[in-house]
Order: C-alpha cells, then sequence, then structure tokens
C-alpha cells in the first residue's frame, strides 16, 4: 500500500494571521456607559439655615427660642423681629465707626416670608411689647408738658388776633404801635412749640406721613409689621405713583427734606428708619414688579428671610415662655430703648484690632462672592452684596448695645463681630433665594413644579403626556404649557429626549415624546 503524499505547502504557509500575537490574552471591549454630567441646579436651594439664635446675647437668644416653641414658628421670624426690636431701641442714636470715614448707623430693614396661618402678628406681638410699654410711658410722661405748651399756644394765638383787631381799628396816632404790638405777638404765637406725642413704632402711614413722623420724632421711627401693605404704600398705593425716597434715606441717613403744610421746610441730617416687617411669600414678587424699586436700590437695603413653614408639623402642646425669660426681655429690652431715647449725642462705637482683622477676612469673602459668575454676582444680589459687610457692621452695632446698653465707651469685640458675620452669611443664603424667587420666570418656576414631582415619583424614563396627566391642571392647562418646562429642564441636563423608534407605518397620531431622567432624580430619596 502506497503512503499519502505529503500535504502541499501551499496556500497554507506564509499566510498573515488576521489577529495580532496575543490576540487571545486581550480583554473583551467594555460595554457601553450611560454616562450623565452633572445637572446645573434650578437655583432653588432645597434647604435654607435656620436664624443663627446662638449668636444673640443670652437674654435675647432665650426670648426668641421661647417664643418660637411657645408659638411653633421658625425662629427665623422670632430672630429677625429682634433685630428690628433692638434697630428700634438704638436706630438714630448710635453709629459704627467702621474704618477711616466710613461710619455705619445701627439702623436695619428686615423681612420675612411665611404662608398665613403661621401666627405671625402673635409673635411680633411678642417681640415689639416692651417697645410699646416704653412709649407709652414716654407719652405719659411727656404729658404736662405738651398740655402746658399747647395752652401757652393757644394764649399766644388769641393775644396776637386781639392785638391785631386792634391795630385795625387804632386811630392813626396809635396804628403804628398797635401794629408792632401785633406784629410782635404774632411772631410770639408762629414760635410756640408744643412737643410731638413720642411715638416709636407705625405701620399703615404715607411716606408723607413717615417724614413727618420722622421730622418730630428728632429723625427717627420704625414700621414693624406683621403684614406687608407697606410695600403696597411704597408702591403707590395712595398717591397712584411710587414713592420711595423716604424708605431710600430713611436706611442710607442721606439727608432727607421735610415738606409740612403751612411751615417751612425742615431738613434731617442723619434720618434712621427701622423696618421690620413679616410678608406672605408672594409679596417678594410684588416688590420685585414696583417700578423702580430695583434700580433704585431699594429691594438692596433689605435683609431677607424665608424659613419653611412649620404648618402640618407643629406641636400642639408646645412649653409656654417662661416667665422669667419673658420678665428679663422685657427688663433688657426696656433698658436699652430708655437709655438710647434719653441720648441726646450720638453713640460712637468702635472696633478692636481683632474685630477689625475679622471684618477684613469678611470682606474679602465678600469681595471674592461678587466676581462674575460668583453667587453674589447674579442678578439682584450684584446690588444688594455691596451693602452685605455694612449690614454685618450694623448688626454687630446692635449685639454690642444688647449685650452693654451702657458700655457706650467699649469698642466692639471680635466675638461680637464674629456673631454678626454669622448672621450676614444667614441673610446671604436666604437672600439669595429670595432674589432668585424675585427673578424667576414662567418657565422656570414650572421646570421647579415638574422636577419636584420627578423627585417625588422617581422613574427611568416618563413621557410627556404621562407627565402632564399627573401635574396639577392649575400649573399646566394645556400639554403646550408643559414644553417650556421641559426643555428648561433638558437645557439643565435633568432630562434628556429618548429617540422615538422608527415608524413601520404612517398612520395614526405620533407617540408622545419620552424622556430619561437624571440618575440623581431616578433614585432620589425624597
Amino acid at each position: 500500500m502506497t503512503a499519502p503524499a505529503p500535504r502541499p505547502a501551499e496556500p497554507y504557509e506564509n499566510v498573515t494571521s488576521l489577529f495580532g500575537e496575543g490576540w487571545d490574552q486581550l480583554e473583551p471591549p467594555p460595554q457601553a456607559v450611560d454616562v450623565w454630567d452633572s445637572p446645573v441646579p434650578l437655583g432653588q436651594a432645597n434647604a435654607l439655615p435656620l436664624f443663627p439664635t446662638t449668636t444673640l446675647p443670652g437674654w435675647l437668644a432665650d426670648m426668641v427660642a421661647a417664643v418660637a416653641e411657645e408659638t411653633q414658628t421658625p425662629p427665623d421670624l422670632a430672630g429677625c423681629m429682634a433685630l428690628a426690636a433692638l434697630s428700634t431701641a438704638c436706630g438714630g442714636k448710635a453709629e459704627v465707626g467702621v474704618r477711616g470715614r466710613w461710619r455705619e448707623p445701627v439702623n436695619v430693614y428686615t423681612v420675612v416670608a411665611l404662608p398665613p396661618g403661621n401666627r405671625k402678628s402673635a409673635v411680633v406681638g411678642e417681640m415689639i411689647r416692651p417697645l410699646l410699654v416704653v412709649e407709652k410711658e414716654l407719652v405719659e410722661q411727656t404729658a404736662a408738658a405738651r398740655a402746658e405748651a399747647e395752652v401757652a399756644a393757644k394764649v399766644a394765638r388769641a393775644a396776637a388776633e386781639a392785638a391785631t383787631k386792634r391795630a385795625a381799628t387804632a386811630n392813626l396816632e396809635e396804628r403804628e404801635g398797635a401794629t408792632a404790638e401785633a406784629i410782635a405777638l404774632a411772631q410770639r404765637a408762629e414760635s410756640a412749640v408744643i412737643p410731638p406725642k413720642p411715638q416709636l413704632i407705625a405701620d399703615d402711614i404715607t411716606p408723607e406721613g413717615l417724614a413727618t413722623l420722622m421730622a418730630d420724632q428728632g429723625g427717627r421711627a420704625a414700621i414693624l409689621s406683621p403684614e406687608g401693605g407697606i410695600f403696597d404704600i411704597m408702591a403707590g398705593r395712595y398717591s397712584g405713583s411710587p414713592n420711595m425716597e423716604v424708605f431710600l434715606k430713611g436706611h442710607a441717613g442721606d439727608l432727607l427734606r421735610v415738606n409740612r403744610q403751612g411751615r417751612e421746610a425742615q431738613f434731617l441730617d442723619a434720618p434712621a428708619l427701622t423696618m421690620g416687617l413679616s410678608v406672605q411669600p408672594e409679596v417678594f414678587q410684588d416688590l420685585a414688579n414696583t417700578k423702580g424699586a430695583d434700580a433704585r436700590g431699594l429691594l438692596a437695603r433689605f435683609l431677607y428671610s424665608l424659613p419653611k413653614s412649620m404648618i402640618g408639623y407643629r406641636n400642639v402642646t408646645p412649653d409656654l415662655i417662661p416667665d422669667d425669660v419673658a420678665a428679663e426681655y422685657d427688663r433688657q429690652m426696656g433698658v436699652l430703648t430708655r437709655t438710647m431715647h434719653a441720648r441726646t449725642e450720638m453713640v460712637r462705637l468702635t472696633l478692636t484690632a481683632e474685630a477689625n482683622e475679622i471684618l477684613l477676612a469678611q470682606q474679602k469673602r465678600t469681595e471674592a462672592a461678587q466676581r462674575p459668575g460668583a453667587a453674589l454676582a447674579q442678578a439682584g444680589t450684584n446690588k444688594w452684596a455691596p451693602k452685605l459687610d455694612g449690614a454685618v457692621c450694623r448688626i454687630a452695632g446692635l449685639l454690642h448695645l444688647a449685650a452693654h446698653p451702657d458700655g457706650h465707651d467699649l469698642a466692639i469685640s471680635g466675638e461680637t463681630m464674629a456673631a454678626a458675620g454669622t448672621i450676614g452669611e444667614y441673610f446671604t443664603a436666604h437672600s439669595l433665594a429670595v432674589f432668585d424667587a424675585m427673578g424667576s420666570d414662567a418657565a422656570l418656576s414650572k421646570a421647579r413644579t415638574a422636577l419636584a414631582w420627578l423627585a417625588a415619583n422617581p422613574r427611568e424614563s416618563i413621557s410627556r403626556r404621562e407627565l402632564f396627566n399627573s401635574l396639577s391642571r392649575t400649573d399646566f392647562p394645556t400639554v403646550a404649557d408643559l414644553d417650556p418646562a421641559l426643555a428648561l429642564l433638558e437645557d439643565h441636563g435633568w432630562i434628556r429626549q429618548i429617540e422615538p423608534p422608527k415608524r413601520t407605518s404612517r398612520g395614526g397620531r405620533p407617540p408622545s415624546p419620552r424622556y430619561q431622567t437624571h440618575p440623581t432624580v431616578t433614585h432620589s430619596t425624597n
């Protein structure tokens, strides 16, 4: 039997392999990963800080905490009203000499936004009670002097009228002397001054009336109210056009001209107005829409607070305000108010070296936060931020006087300046949220509503129709109303549209657009 012929070398020899050397040791390529970029926030802060009660002097911190507990309200409301109460007691009577010619008066404007039903009136009433007690005392103490001045003025006017009549009927020989006497008596009657009734607090008052009140009260006044009616007045409720002059100059301490009926104009060199208000959240939007409020800097003068309502989570059997806490608050606030009211010269507070260093660090942080693209450079806060450091100095002055009612010769300590800086950080966070809400348009508001629903009802994907059917018709009357919100959410990276499958037929309505949701929403723990 013959052996098989050897296999020819061709065509198998000299063939180059399709696989490179070591191909069998390669790992399989990784599967495609669905990569998402971090979504861009829609601007609304999820959680804002609580008012830092511990920065206040003990007697004041105890009262703020006790009022918040009994009324079951956020400490922000009582805390902001505490600052406004201190400002009412000290405004126009003290200033902080910061550095060189930089002076800051100690009056502040605070405004807290809470929905109805949050017992705003009760909190405001508790915090301003000792001020009203002192006001009543001052009225009673000056009653006799005012009565005496009124009688003297009436007598002077009567004498002037009688002398005028005598001069009118006098013969030629006596007329010159009688006329001179009538003129002298008329000038005396005109110069008779009746001391105004002391008033520390006002509420529903026109800008003209407020200017007159400040002139009567030595350039000082305070508007403390659980309502925001004063904003309607600023917008022109009575005049038909915005009138913000007294509110602008009353904060800055700029020269204010006061025109009075039948009397010469009066000039207030350093007016000091205090405002402590509690309003409903929608008032902020109304304020933003007031003509000239932003352009003239009115919005930038307020320290804003936007606390979370406790309604639905309140303790129906809270601890009541301890009698000793309320008594000490009344005593301390009363002493401070009486002491400062009696001052005839401005108290000029200075800073210790440590306080100055802390303030310098604060200024550097504020300056950096105003660079293009930074937090305080956005619309609204870019006008508020330049006043932040001054507000911190004002708050430091108030905290110092609250701790040392008679310590006018003591310099503001580093500890007090640091406490004021902490309060400034609190107002910064809340003001960012408020200005964001003021500047939000309808699409942004609706986008937030849709995103909130997606976070509460997480899913991998959802169609436009499914989302529309799940949302309130009040917010989204038609499917078309949802489109701007979806576009905004897509632009910010919260959702992205899924490419629809190819249609196999030309008939029927195309499927509703479908969107994937960002993993942070899909796996939300809310």
